[in-house]
Formats: C-alpha cells, sequence, structure tokens
C-alpha cells in the first residue's frame, strides 16, 4: 500500500538527546505504518499542526516507524513537549538517494570494484546499505561494517544479507526512550 496516513500522536522528548538538545520524536501508529510501502527507512513529506517538512522516518522495531521533529519544526508547528499533534503523511514517489557518511565514501573512494558496485545499486539498496552501517551500536563495529560492505560490493553483492531494515525480527532497531513529560519550554 502507498497512500496518505493522517494520525495524531503526543511529543515526546527523548531519554538521551546526544549532542543536539530539545529535538523531540513521535511514534506512528501501527494503522499509520502499514500505509507506507516498506517497514525500514522511508523519506515522507507531511505536516505537522499544519507545518510542512520532509523527513525519514526510522524503524521502532515493532512494524511501525518514528518521525525526529528538529527544534525548527517543532517551533514552526507551535507545538510543545507533550502536546498531542495532528500529522499528516505521504511517502514520495522516489526515494531520494542517501547521503553517504564521510567513512565510507572514503572507503568508496579507495576501493574502485566496491564503488563500481555502489554505483550499480539501486536507491532503495542504498539506504539499506548505509543504515546496516550505521546502526552499528559501536565504533569498532561499524569500522567493520564498512570494510565487509566495500568487500561485498566489490564482489558483486547489491543488496545487504541478512539485515532486517525493519528491526523487527533482529529487534535492532527501535524508538528512542521517552523522558519525562515535564514541559521545559
Amino acid at each position: 500500500m502507498n497512500k496518505n496516513a493522517a494520525f495524531t500522536a503526543p511529543l515526546q522528548r527523548p531519554k538521551e538527546t546526544g549532542v543536539e538538545e530539545n529535538w523531540a520524536f513521535l511514534v506512528l501508529p501501527k494503522s499509520a505504518s502499514e500505509c507506507l510501502p516498506r517497514r525500514g527507512r522511508i523519506t515522507v513529506d507531511g505536516t505537522l499542526n499544519g507545518a510542512a517538512f520532509r523527513e525519514m522516518l526510522e524503524p521502532d522495531g515493532q512494524l511501525s516507524h518514528w518521525l525526529k521533529v528538529s527544534v525548527p519544526l517543532r517551533e514552526a508547528a507551535g507545538v510543545s513537549f507533550g502536546d498531542l499533534v495532528k500529522v499528516e503523511i505521504v511517502p514520495l514517489q522516489e526515494e531520494p538517494d542517501p547521503a553517504v557518511p564521510e567513512d565510507f565514501g572514503k572507503a568508496l573512494e579507495a576501493n574502485p570494484e566496491a564503488h563500481l558496485g555502489w554505483n550499480s545499486t539501486t536507491t532503495l539498496a542504498r539506504l539499506d546499505w548505509i543504515h546496516w552501517m550505521t546502526s552499528a551500536k559501536q565504533k569498532k563495529t561499524r569500522a567493520k561494517r564498512v570494510a565487509e560492505g566495500c568487500d561485498k560490493l566489490a564482489s558483486g553483492k547489491r543488496r545487504v544479507c541478512c539485515f532486517d531494515p525493519s528491526g523487527f525480527y533482529s529487534k535492532a532497531f527501535t524508538s528512542p526512550q521517552p523522558a519525562d513529560s515535564k514541559p521545559i519550554d
């Protein structure tokens, strides 16, 4: 299925924000995710309380997705942590080519066969390759995946083998953990 979805969801503060403070997130209801063509990462156009956005939804490991809401989008929508927000989304007709992470880009430049393999893959395959690499929780694992990815691409592999982009079967992905819903605004 590939259709528009409209829903309401609470805007949550993540327990851990990393270096970027004050971002928020929301988890899509499963019925909204079922309208999307894939359970893995997918780019959508949408509105959040009327404010337009184009963002990549992340898999939550429960056959649904979650959306990171940046500070500028939160401010444009006029919403705060804990608010119930109205969201409308539609998947893009054609997924944009993903940005290649710097470490992987350097590895591709150093390996012409891998670079040729990369250029022969589809956009969705590229999205999965990058997701597989960037989903590593440790630097050592990520470096290993970058090297393995180059080896596989150089040998003619076009898709990541044995990678569940939804996280459902491997439980590799989850939405952020919510913090206390006390507003700081």
